[in-house]
């Protein structure tokens, strides 16, 4: 494999790439392994490092710079309960030797301290939904909407979101990784953002026109994943066969509203989940998210998709009002709206043909993303070393 292009202007630059924590391999952990194969030689940061050495791949077995809740009691399985604490962390992080600073954000590392001869480009997964438009809700169904401990919540919640405001004026550049997440920062910070899409490993996912008579869905099970409904959808739906993979803190919640015809995985490694996303009549998902990877990866497969008509699935799956459908949305989160969204798909599902999804899917490759994310840093890298050179 040949060398990487590094952007131009950056040749002998120092760069650092910024990660909130790196403990799996999700989908803000595939944009910064982008990030990583973009500049090879930079130096990592995070809030806490405790990625097994089975999953070092994707970081090139770099080694990482870590904050002081690396070494506090219990922080390996509970660096989340930190989260007062990280604000304060990130900040002790001394980037002021590096020319350029990327930080890949979804809660504080935004939040890094940079100068002004420094340029700060921070590629947003979503602005902290807990501390912003969904507060009221993760307060719910986490039991914190009342009581002393809510109380505490929504004090720490609310200097968060003034910290939060306050970082923003500390990045030159925002880019989303959707649109819908643009809005969201629009709103948020007041600050316009470039969109570039996350890179999905497409060629990992190979095309099979073949499907067979199941649904498939894949997920973690945290409440607002909404698995619970798509399961109460097909249990009501008995003709219908559904395959549920996945596990999380709402295990016994989505399991009791099953029915004889759905069949629970549980955690799937990739070669499996791969498997059932090319046989699979369609891929059914509630979630409102900021992107979705999954989505793109099963058409990729050449799998259809039904989704909630919220968030990022509007930008990666095209509808039955499009010349070539790729999939069916339901506007509500509720099983009856997914009944009657499987029931459309069923009936439009000669138009929506496994090659117009493969073909939708390819927008979104990891040559793509490298190639966007290149030019907006060319350009900012630009318009900052004019500001640099003015300046003296």
């Amino acid at each position: 494999m040949s060398a990487p292009v590094l952007p131009k202007g950056l040749e002998g630059k120092r760069v650092a790439l910024v990660h909130e924590w790196l403990v799996d391999y999700s989908g803000s952990e595939r944009v910064f392994e982008q990030l990583i194969e973009m500049f090879p030689d930079a130096d990592l940061f995070s809030v806490v490092d405790f990625l097994p050495e089975s999953l070092r791949w994707f970081i090139k077995n770099k080694p990482v710079k870590t904050t002081f809740i690396q070494n506090l009691p219990r922080a390996q399985k509970s660096y989340r309960s930190y989260l007062p604490l990280m604000p304060l962390a990130i900040e002790q992080h001394d980037l002021s030797s590096y020319d350029l600073v990327i930080s890949s954000a979804h809660a504080v590392s935004k939040g890094v301290l940079t100068g002004p001869r420094q340029l700060h480009i921070s590629y947003v997964h979503s602005p902290m939904r807990y501390a912003w438009d969904l507060q009221h809700q993760y307060l719910r169904e986490s039991g914190l909407d009342r009581g002393l401990k809510g109380w505490m919540a929504k004090w720490f919640l609310h200097k968060l979101r003034i910290w939060d405001l306050r970082t923003a004026n500390g990045v030159d550049c925002f880019v989303a990784n959707s649109k819908f997440i643009g809005r969201r920062i629009a709103k948020t910070y007041r600050r316009d953002a470039d969109v570039v899409y996350p890179a999905v490993d497409i060629e990992g996912f190979a095309y099979v026109e073949r499907k067979e008579n199941f649904y498939v869905t894949a997920s973690r099970f945290v409440p607002y994943k909404r698995v619970d409904i798509i399961v109460e959808a097909f249990a009501g739906m008995p003709d219908r066969q559904l395959i549920v993979i996945g596990d999380g803190p709402d295990n016994a919640k989505v399991r009791a509203k099953a029915g004889p015809n759905v069949k629970f995985l549980g955690y799937a490694p990739k070669a499996e989940l791969r498997d059932h996303l090319q046989r699979a009549k369609a891929f059914v998902f509630a979630a409102e998210e900021d992107f979705g990877i999954v989505p793109v990866e099963a058409q990729a497969c050449g799998t259809p998709v039904i989704a909630f008509g919220r968030g990022g699935a509007l930008e990666t799956v095209d509808g039955l009002d499009t010349p070539a459908p790729t999939g069916v949305f339901f506007g509500e989160q509720t099983a009856e709206s997914i009944r009657r969204a499987v029931d459309s798909f069923e009936s439009n599902s000669a138009r929506i043909l496994p090659a117009s999804c493969r073909a939708n899917a390819e927008r979104f490759g990891a040559t793509r993303f490298r190639a966007e994310m290149t030019a907006v840093i060319e350009r900012e890298w630009e318009k900052f070393a004019r500001f640099v050179s003015r300046a003296g």
